[in-house]
């Protein structure tokens, strides 16, 4: 029940943590703000109303216990507030730092509609989680009694690594395959360290392999072994591998030197993060010091790439969006937080050609205006007769979204179905493929989305994947 520690929208006013000065940040690739205080997050979870229908937690797709844990912060008590936004999350410090807020959670808060300002749950979370890795709260993975059964889960982005932690738990040997060096996915090499630092995903993927997870990394399924070869290995097999496949522009000078993928520009710096050699970077393919960059693109990708690039000293940022503001599909707090550091935003505007004999040197583009809507709801850009305009550049990142590679000829499986959009089909009841024991989940399934969603599915689909591996032990007893 609500005490005097709660309940104070009125009197006590919105405060996030302060954010550094955009050229202080604009320096280096750490978090742009700090954690609060201990005092000045019981006072912000204070501001919680503690209302009878919780919109944040209907709004989060985890279902977070998020009032709950507010009042356990307000009281003092951080570690139960930090078991209880635990229960329902395997990466409640990373949600904390990355998920969008502003549409799901605050976005919803019952107090932002009444004119107070939502609470500042993504803050209060990462504030929780942090500190109880630092009390050494958070405790090891414990593998339930071992079941006598094996899952293989193809890829460590957060679907994968959710649904690994999951079913460690339940008992299951786990092997997760990932093609890439380091687990994480798109945590570890698509998102920069200004949104989240690398240390607060490896401590997780650490805390993981501790717990008798095999990692394999640096695996490539199509190349180092075929989807029929880990289904003769495993018991089960979860697809959790993301969409990765880049969507593509059709203009002239498309093959331009400098005219770059996003995912490889933001691979390439977040490598460099980690310390690692990076050719491409070093020779200035993939690095826009000293460069007029543009990016194309209004998603949270493109807000990646255009901060990104202002880090990398680039001498100017702009970003060519076909829609208005009010119409794009990234973060408004990551538009604020990249105009505050220089970034130009070019509204309306759609490139057309890309100039230069070899190497890029201009983006030729259209002015565009919002026209009836299209089937989503939202209304169509069309391009704006005679509104022709050129913008120098250097450097051009493309990052209008991905979608999904062809898994079946990938991974040698032509029986594994797709949908029109080349995502995996799924029985929406069993999360199970076309294939007898093969399930999927994440972006893989429901097409490009957000790191939040994929933990959900990877909790989902632990469900179901247990269900079917108890069944086949019924099964194997009986045949025995």
């Amino acid at each position: 029940m609500a005490n005097d520690k709660t309940l104070r929208f009125v009197s006590i006013e919105q405060d996030y943590p302060a954010k550094r000065a955009p050229g202080a940040r604009a320096g280096d690739f750490r978090e742009i703000a700090d954690r609060y205080m201990i005092e000045k997050a019981e006072e912000q979870s204070g501001r919680c109303s503690q209302c009878g229908v919780p919109y944040c937690a209907v709004h989060c797709p985890l279902h977070n216990h998020i009032p709950d844990w507010l009042r356990l912060t307000a009281e003092g008590r951080l570690q139960e507030a930090y078991e209880l936004s635990n229960a329902t999350s395997t990466m409640p410090e990373i949600c904390g730092r990355i998920c969008p807020q502003d549409r799901l959670c605050e976005g919803n808060c019952v107090i932002e509609f009444a004119g107070h300002g939502a609470v500042t749950i993504g803050s209060v979370e990462k504030f929780i989680t942090d500190t109880a890795w630092e009390e050494g709260w958070v405790e090891p993975l414990v593998p339930g009694p071992e079941r006598g059964q094996s899952v293989g889960v193809i890829g460590a982005g957060p679907a994968g690594l959710s649904g690994a932690e999951y079913m460690r738990r339940l008992g299951y040997e786990v092997h997760v395959y990932d093609r890439h060096d380091r687990a994480g996915g798109l945590m570890t090499y698509g998102i920069p360290g200004f949104k989240l630092e690398k240390e607060v995903v490896m401590r997780r993927v650490e805390r993981l392999k501790a717990g008798g997870i095999v990692f394999h990394e640096g695996f490539e399924v199509g190349r180092d072994a075929m989807l029929g070869e880990l289904r003769e290995r495993h018991d089960a097999l979860l697809v959790a591998t993301g969409v990765y496949k880049p969507r593509a522009i059709k203009a002239p000078g498309i093959d331009s030197i400098g005219v770059v993928e996003a995912l490889d520009y933001l691979t390439a710096s977040n490598r460099k993060s980690f310390g690692d050699s990076v050719p491409e970077f070093e020779d200035g393919q993939l690095n826009a010091q000293g460069k007029h960059v543009v990016v194309v693109g209004g998603g949270d990708t493109a807000m990646d790439c255009v901060r990104t690039a202002v880090r990398q000293g680039a001498k100017s940022v702009k970003c060519l969006y076909r829609r208005d503001r009010a119409n794009m599909p990234g973060s408004q707090r990551e538009v604020g937080n990249a105009e505050d550091e220089g970034v130009e935003f070019v509204w309306l505007s759609a490139p057309q050609a890309f100039d230069g004999d070899e190497r890029v040197t201009g983006v030729r583009g259209t002015r565009m205006r919002l026209g009836a809507a299209d089937a989503s709801g939202r209304r169509a850009p069309e391009p704006e007769p005679d509104s022709g305009f050129t913008v120098a550049a250097d450097l051009v990142v493309k990052a209008l979204g991905f979608e999904a590679e062809d898994l079946p000829k990938l991974f040698d499986a032509p029986e594994l179905g797709v949908t029109r959009w080349g995502t995996l089909r799924v029985d929406n009841r069993t999360m199970m493929t076309s294939m007898d024991g093969v399930f999927a989940a994440g972006d893989i399934v429901r097409g490009a989305s957000l790191v939040v969603w994929a933990i959900r599915d990877g909790r989902d689909v632990s469900e179901k994947m247990h269900a079917f591996l108890k069944e086949k032990a019924r099964e194997t007893r009986k045949a025995a």
